[in-house]
């Protein structure tokens, strides 16, 4: 079997897909029927799912840029990139510094279908595509010091995988295992739902019953102890909304049910 053979096997277009349903809920094109149709399940289940997967976005951008501007932080390494949408981590560092590289991670064969894309790159910086697993740390490090210099601070974002991971998998584990990766100086910028809210909970209930993976939802405590051993910076372990709102944005009413932080290695 070919690579396209392999891809094409991987794809899995008869069930939903996390990365698709994603893409549809934030109003990509990049989804099939069947992501679409879970997706509407979801959005029925709980209305402000995409107003959610927003709030998402703009925390990984108000992250980046905090990571840029104060931390001085010029090299990412992004985990579970997803589909290529608008303001992607690259497109965010390199717009306020060209010469930042970036590492993207995913397993997705559709995500890897669209690399080429999400290459897009200043001529100043790098950016590059990992098809790799989150289980399987050793690996992502090794390919990503092909593009990133291990030695100097880099920015671990971890935003919505976590949940991809079941208790099992030990996913404060492979955190700690790919920030042993790291030098003093890098951060950890991390982001997933909580179980505090009870239609959230439904919602993945369904995306649960008909997805190829299911999505396991933690507690705030359980989210912010992916941070232990690590410095976190201002305001600390918080909601999605919560952290360093920007001023200019009209604070949003919708529920809280995303926890998050960005956390230096000592």
């Amino acid at each position: 079997m070919d690579q396209t053979d392999e891809l094409r096997a991987r794809l899995r277009t008869d069930r939903p897909h996390s990365a698709r349903v994603w893409n549809y809920l934030l109003g990509g094109k990049d989804n099939y029927p069947v992501d679409s149709e879970l997706g509407d399940v979801i959005l029925a289940s709980f209305p402000e799912f995409a107003s959610v997967a927003r709030q998402q976005r703009r925390f990984l951008a108000r992250a980046v840029d905090f990571l840029v501007r104060e931390a001085g932080i010029r090299q990412f390494l992004d985990i579970g990139a997803g589909l290529p949408t608008a303001d992607n981590t690259h497109e965010l560092a390199q717009r306020i510094a060209p010469e930042s590289r970036i590492v993207y991670v995913d397993n997705d064969p559709l995500v890897l279908t669209h690399a080429q894309a999400l290459l897009t790159t200043s001529a100043e910086g790098a950016c590059a595509y990992v098809d790799a697993d989150v289980r399987d740390p050793a690996r992502i490090l090794a390919e990503a010091a092909a593009t990133l210099d291990l030695d100097k601070p880099v920015a671990l974002t971890m935003l919505g995988i976590m949940g991809q991971l079941a208790d099992a998998d030990r996913p404060a584990e492979l955190v700690a295992a790919l920030m042993s990766g790291l030098p003093s100086g890098s951060f950890l910028a991390l982001s997933d739902g909580t179980n505090t809210n009870d239609a959230l909970s439904r919602a993945v209930e369904a995306y649960n019953r008909q997805s190829v993976h299911t999505y396991h939802l933690r507690s705030p405590q359980e989210i912010a102890s992916f941070f232990a051993g690590l410095d976190l910076v201002t305001p600390g372990a918080v909601s999605s909304t919560a952290w360093r709102p920007d001023p200019s944005r009209p604070r949003e009413t919708t529920a809280e049910v995303a926890f998050c932080g960005v956390a230096r290695k000592p």
